[in-house]
């Protein structure tokens, strides 16, 4: 078995190999431009890692492991513009690099490209990976339509929550690690068993991310604590506090909620204190981990040597063990 760091360091040299037409150069330059940002290229990773797992040819599996990647820096691209997004890894976004008319035709180009990509795969295996990459672009698009949606209107469920954060981020975890594996000769069983493990781990992860963003060490976290109670995002704890509030909790919350200047320091203090008192991070910590045994539980489900399914099981604790 090749480890997880190993693979991913295939995908970033195989990123680097590839070629775009120079002309027009305004169309191509900003696709090698984001590729180039680097990130940790795990979704690309994961595709490779599960037809390592089956036995298959990893070479076999780079030319659909990097559609993968090209189509989730196509989604950045578009998802900059729809946010505005100045920064992305630390350097300037393409529209703001170039403009937003570039951003949105390079970004097309680069779904074009990830199919391209994608029909590489063996012929009598094109029809069933097209359809997964299809379904998984379709989520994707789905999730990030759902994220906007939910910016503005009230009243969103948990259970809306997570089918919106399964479709626009573990979507990709699951269709990557199916494809994978049927590359890797594995039947369609235990592909979509792997691919649920996929899922729900996804799921799991993007629960913790929001537990670390009240409740993590913003040095060890990597990123800014309170940043989501700062922008008001619809996160599960912010969801479940709504919920369960009392009429002078809620009060506070809209009050806070509402203000357009404030005290950054001050209201992420004054939300937490009611999460706090509402216990609302073990509610979401309880969401977690219901979703980490979901994906335990198809792991074990699928036909693979024990030595194998520990390898996964190493893989997800350390996604999902992260230092707070």
């Amino acid at each position: 078995m090749k480890k997880l760091e190993d693979l991913q360091q295939i995908i970033s040299e195989a990123v680097d190999k590839l070629a775009f037409p120079h002309y027009p150069a305004a169309l191509y330059e900003p696709i090698s431009y984001i590729l180039s940002l680097g990130g940790k290229r795990m979704r690309p990773a994961l595709l490779l890692m599960a037809c390592d797992l089956f036995g298959g040819d990893v070479d076999a599996a780079i030319p659909p492991a990097l559609a993968i990647e090209v189509f989730h820096n196509f989604t950045l691209m578009h998802d900059d513009i729809m946010d505005n997004a100045p920064i992305r890894r630390g350097k300037t976004t393409v529209h703001e690099r170039w403009n937003q008319n570039v951003g949105i035709l390079s970004g097309d180009v680069m779904l074009i490209e990830g199919y391209k990509l994608m029909m590489q795969v063996p012929e009598h295996l094109l029809r069933p990976i097209l359809d997964i990459f299809n379904n998984t672009a379709v989520g994707v698009c789905e999730g990030q339509q759902l994220d906007m949606e939910f910016e503005t209107r009230g009243g969103v469920t948990n259970t809306e929550y997570i089918n919106m954060i399964r479709l626009k981020t573990a979507v990709v975890l699951g269709g990557a690690l199916k494809i994978g594996a049927l590359i890797g000769g594995a039947d369609l069983k235990d592909a979509n068993l792997l691919s649920s493990f996929g899922e729900h781990l996804g799921i799991a992860f993007q629960l913790q991310d929001d537990i670390l963003d009240v409740y993590g060490d913003p040095e060890k976290f990597g990123k800014q604590v309170g940043g989501d109670i700062i922008s008001n995002k619809k996160t599960f704890l912010l969801i479940k506090a709504l919920e369960l509030a009392d009429e002078q909790q809620l009060r506070e919350l809209n009050y806070w909620i509402a203000l357009k200047e404030f005290d950054h320091t001050e209201k992420v203090e004054a939300v937490t204190a009611i999460y706090n008192t509402l216990e609302i991070r073990e509610y979401a910590e309880f969401a977690m981990q219901t979703y980490a045994d979901k994906a335990f539980d198809a792991l074990d489900a699928i036909n693979l040597p024990d030595s194998h399914k520990q390898y996964l099981r190493e893989f997800a604790d350390g996604l999902l063990v992260r230092e707070n």
